[in-house]
């Protein structure tokens, strides 16, 4: 089969021949149709210090995908050849305590599929069926099409993020118009928020934000936060913030703003340390709350009965390129001036 293969641990990835995996017992064996390109992928292509000390090369990377069963393994109940699935990303181990409790997303021994174990970036890919998603429509026919498919793994990061704190009535600020953030406000709008502010520096994705929604796209490089409340109108501050970006400017600026009480859902890993005001967070009683992946399963209903309800979210999708010209995806992903990028494994 093709793959995209990390042969060493070095830069670089190879558009090239690989064995063609086979499902064991509890297993499914995917036709991949389409992936998504993540950040996650950009730094294992790169090869930066996060990758050499994450990844163990050789592998086969990607983790966002939607594609046809074509094969399952013996024990096997719920799963069937010729469904359209997508994949979770996060494999557990079933044992720890959250495992057995139910929490799946909090497992202390996750393995990450395209990080720690052979992923999707190839034509097939072998995942447990505890990690596979059926995509079904009301009567029963799949309904969702593969672009959408192949990327709810960061769409589910952003409905964890949107739902961490009740949104209904609420005045939310996200920090953040990368892919992640413009879903989340596009979650948020669709819940019932009452005003949904996105920042970001670039002017391509402030613009793309505009589609997806909010009342105010703000670029941070001019504007504050505050300037925002008072072209709103908002006299109090934001109830709830998510932080998207990991620059450490972000939070410092949420919570200068966030109104007593507020609630901060944090999903951007930090690019370097970041400077708060503890005192206020004590006094002003602000909750702080990591987010980390979806939360299995529970996550996965609600994306699809969001989309089931009307969300639209394709406009996130800005560029589709056929497997073959991953560089060129790559190269677009890795320039800021996109939203999500889908690769096509049906043209290699």
């Amino acid at each position: 089969m093709k793959a995209l293969f990390k042969p060493a641990a070095s830069p670089g990835l190879e558009f090239t021949e690989h064995p063609e995996p086979s499902c064991g017992p509890g297993e499914v064996k995917i036709r991949v149709l389409r992936t998504g390109i993540c950040g996650t992928d950009l730094h294992i292509e790169a090869w930066d210090p996060w990758a050499a000390s994450a990844v163990a090369a050789p592998l086969v990377p990607g983790h966002e995908l939607c594609g046809t069963v074509v094969a399952v393994g013996a024990g096997v109940r719920d799963v069937h050849v010729g469904a359209l699935v997508s994949g979770e990303g996060h494999v557990v181990c079933g044992t720890c305590r959250n495992c057995r409790a139910g929490r799946r997303h909090l497992c202390i021994r996750t393995s990450g599929v395209g990080v720690d174990r052979d992923g999707a970036f190839a034509e097939y890919v072998v995942l447990p069926e505890t990690n596979v998603w059926v995509h079904s429509s009301a009567d029963g026919s799949t309904g969702v099409d593969p672009d959408l498919g192949a990327i709810f793994d960061p769409f589910g990061n952003a409905v964890h993020t949107a739902l961490s704190f009740p949104l209904v009535g609420e005045d939310v600020l996200i920090t953040g118009a990368g892919p992640i953030g413009l879903m989340a406000a596009a979650v948020a709008r669709h819940v019932g928020a009452r005003f949904v502010v996105i920042t970001d520096v670039s002017p391509y994705r402030l613009e793309l934000a505009k589609t997806m929604g909010v009342d105010l796209a703000l670029d941070v490089s001019r504007d504050r936060v505050a300037d925002a409340q008072h072209r709103l109108g908002m006299v109090e501050g934001f109830d709830v913030a998510m932080e998207m970006s990991g620059h450490p400017s972000a939070l410092p600026e949420i919570l200068a703003n966030l109104n007593h009480g507020g609630r901060v859902a944090m999903l951007g890993l930090p690019a370097a340390p970041i400077q708060l005001d503890w005192g206020k967070v004590v006094t002003h009683m602000i909750t702080l709350k990591g987010i980390y992946g979806r939360e299995m399963f529970e996550t996965w209903y609600a994306m699809s009965a969001f989309l089931r309800s009307g969300l639209d979210i394709s406009a996130v999708i800005t560029h589709r390129f056929p497997a073959a010209d991953w560089q060129q995806a790559f190269a677009t992903a890795r320039s800021g001036q996109c939203g999500k990028v889908v690769l096509d494994w049906t043209e290699v």
